[in-house]
């Protein structure tokens, strides 16, 4: 072989080496799972919400425009500067037309941004941050389980309406999330006649919560409310009780923690707790059916609300690409505001243009343990709350589209 050929053969196998991939992903449609696998929220997403989307591209035929879908996945470390690598990895090397479950909401927030130079979607399944569909919204950015001001909206409602007037005392984690949730709350809170003594504001992912608790009991509160979220609500949950916190005043309150995190701390450390979610596993026929599909794939573990929404996402996801007739994000985001979301998460679900998913959520309490016949039988029902009750308008979140 003469140099002049040796030289042409060696870069044409660095072009097909570096543009492999994406010509791969011009065969088929490429999804990238990008969360917390070994962290603070690895239980309630993580490798769970990976088989969420496995699963809802089985469903889905394995197919979509009669070409192959594929998956890959990686560990965020909960750190944005990693994760948005990967993410400008994926897009710009390795041909991934949508990231799923980016977490926590600083790494939300990065593959967002990402995702907006690019024309990519992102479906958010366990990071809450109001903020992604508000100030910061993204035209193929869609927000499918839960956010701030929802919680706000529902969980420190309904304690609100139950003590009116109550004096409230706020451990927030020291983040973006944090202080979201605990200014969501406080609106309502005092919406409904009730007062904020204080905040004592945590280290984000942190162990001890001692000084942070004893601040808060020393206040005299009647409520003392956790904005926080992963192994910061676990932690706080059961360190509260350590002094005294909800056993029974004052009243302990967990803007968010999920069936995940119920579980693993146990009935007798949670019960009483009200939360809302958008899903729970046994609330009727269809999200048992499903569940029990995924506890099958999953050591028995049913699925947090994150992990249903990365089904219930995906699969609309396809189900517009395929209507679309396209794997345009830009024009298959539009085609995903106009068709209605039904599955066994939602009834009449909808993306709105800010990319907020509006949908019915639920008020639970957790049972005591004699009123629980199984591991899993965490929750009770207290009310379905209607979308138009708990979701914000449009012109109150700050989007600009």
């Amino acid at each position: 072989m003469s140099v002049a050929r040796a030289r042409w053969a060696v870069a044409l196998w660095a072009w097909l080496l570096l543009a492999g991939p994406v010509m791969a992903a011009e065969d088929g449609l490429k999804l990238g799972v990008l969360n917390d696998l070994t962290g603070s929220f690895a239980d309630l997403g993580g490798r769970g919400s990976i088989l969420a989307t496995q699963m809802a591209v089985e469903d889905f035929g394995g197919k979509v425009l009669g070409k192959p879908i594929s998956i890959i996945s990686a560990d965020s470390q909960n750190k944005p500067d990693i994760a948005s690598g990967i993410a400008r990895r994926w897009f710009d090397a390795e041909g991934v037309d949508a990231i799923i479950d980016p977490v926590p909401s600083s790494v939300a927030l990065a593959v967002e941004d990402l995702a907006r130079e690019r024309n990519r979607m992102v479906i958010v399944t366990s990071s809450g941050l109001a903020e992604v569909t508000g100030k910061r919204c993204a035209p193929t950015t869609f927000q499918w389980a839960y956010d701030t001001a929802i919680l706000a909206r529902g969980t420190a409602a309904a304690i609100a309406d139950q003590q009116p007037g109550a004096k409230w005392f706020f451990v927030t984690a020291d983040v973006a999330f944090g202080h979201s949730l605990a200014e969501e709350s406080k609106a309502v809170v005092r919406a409904h006649g009730g007062s904020v003594l204080g905040e004592a504001d945590h280290p984000y992912i942190n162990a001890d919560f001692s000084a942070f608790l004893i601040e808060a009991r020393a206040s005299g509160a009647d409520i003392v409310a956790l904005a926080n979220s992963g192994a910061d609500a676990t932690n706080s949950i059961k360190q509260a009780a350590e002094f005294g916190i909800g056993r029974p005043e004052p009243r302990l309150v967990a803007l968010l923690a999920f069936v995940t995190d119920i579980y693993s701390l146990g009935l007798e450390a949670t019960q009483g707790l009200y939360l809302t979610e958008s899903f729970y596993w046994d609330l009727d026929d269809a999200t048992r059916a499903w569940s029990r599909r995924f506890a099958s794939r999953f050591g028995g573990k049913m699925p947090s609300m994150a992990q249903a929404a990365a089904y219930s996402g995906v699969t609309h996801y396809l189900k517009a690409i395929a209507a679309a007739g396209t794997t345009d994000a830009g024009i298959v985001a539009d085609k995903m505001r106009e068709m209605p979301i039904d599955d066994f998460m939602m009834h009449g679900g909808r993306a709105r243009i800010d990319g907020r998913v509006v949908h019915d959520f639920y008020l639970f309490q957790v049972k005591t343990p004699a009123e629980s016949t199984g591991p899993w039988d965490l929750y009770k029902l207290v009310r379905r709350i209607p979308a138009d009750e708990i979701t914000p308008a449009p012109k109150s979140t700050g989007c600009p589209r």
